[in-house]
């Protein structure tokens, strides 16, 4: 036998009297002296070992392309849904559905009681988005979850022209963007609620806020601009972002009868911003709704801890 295979099998042997410990490890306590009759070889997997294998294999990393895969907005959109919420939210929702635009980073959250409305939810979403941006949808990547793989979702498909592409089982990295994305969201929403201690089912409305914020604040890094600028085509104006939770004022409007000396606004707590319209979300505290209105005061230094 030559030296170089002595050595080798003596190197395999002195692993496996150490215990599997990794190579490069080996070869720093040999190399130092650190341990008494350890022999100065160079230690160096020749081979594939088996019991290493079953006993420390991990998940291959996933490191993000620098490249971009899509040239337009539409073209590609990633899907997840997280929950269910331990606490119902306002509107009566446990789950939230994260659509993110591959090409611009745009992001929708969209916000339903059960699984099973996800079909629903989505088909109506893709009808606005297609309609508004006169252009078709051309593929959709999300997880294995059965409220994607499903027969309704596969014929909408199908009969859209839409390809449906799904993640390796078990590999949430090969969905990394909308996962990504569904981390920072909650992440965000979570800071939100626990910095002026409010209460747990107002968390719909602290992801949607954060969903908003975002798409007008990250930056695409090889576009250099925002999600905001690249899927509608202008710069996003950030004056009307105002303190999440602090307390605000709505005028009120004629709903209720108003006496001639009664308040001529209600107390409420700012939610957030419409998706609707050119308005401000807040809960009114004396009616317990939440209401959309322009006719709003609102003040940051003021949060109703």
């Amino acid at each position: 036998m030559s030296s170089k295979g002595f050595n080798i099998s003596i190197t395999n042997v002195w692993q496996k009297r150490l215990a599997h410990i990794h190579m490069h490890h080996l070869n720093r306590l040999a190399s130092k002296e650190l341990v008494i009759s350890l022999p100065k070889l160079k230690f160096e997997r020749d081979r594939l070992c088996e019991a290493w294998q079953k006993g420390k294999q991990t998940k291959s990393s996933f490191k993000s392309l620098n490249v971009m895969s899509t040239s337009r907005p539409l073209e590609l959109l990633h899907t997840d849904l997280f929950g269910p919420s331990r606490t119902m939210s306002l509107g009566g929702n446990y789950y939230g559905l994260v659509i993110v635009d591959d090409y611009s980073r745009f992001t929708w959250t969209l916000f339903i009681a059960t699984k099973d409305e996800t079909y629903q939810a989505f088909k109506r979403f893709s009808k606005v988005m297609q309609n508004a941006k006169n252009c078709g949808i051309s593929s959709i990547k999300s997880d294995h979850g059965g409220e994607f793989q499903n027969e309704k979702f596969d014929k909408f498909c199908s009969k859209s022209g839409i390809k449906y592409d799904f993640s390796a089982l078990r590999t949430p990295q090969h969905n990394g963007v909308v996962e990504r994305k569904n981390q920072s969201l909650k992440e965000l929403a979570r800071t939100l609620l626990n910095e002026i201690w409010l209460p747990k089912y107002f968390w719909a409305d602290a992801v949607s806020t954060t969903s908003y914020v975002l798409i007008r604040l990250l930056i695409r890094p090889i576009l250099k601009k925002t999600p905001y600028e690249l899927f509608k085509g202008r710069m996003p104006n950030i004056s009307p972002l105002k303190v999440f939770g602090c307390k605000c004022f709505i005028l009120n409007n004629g709903k209720d009868y108003l006496g001639k000396f009664d308040s001529k606004s209600n107390e409420c707590i700012f939610l957030g911003y419409s998706l609707h319209a050119h308005a401000y979300r807040a809960y009114n505290k004396r009616t317990m709704l939440v209401e959309e209105s322009m006719h709003i005061v609102i003040d940051e230094t003021n949060q109703n801890m």
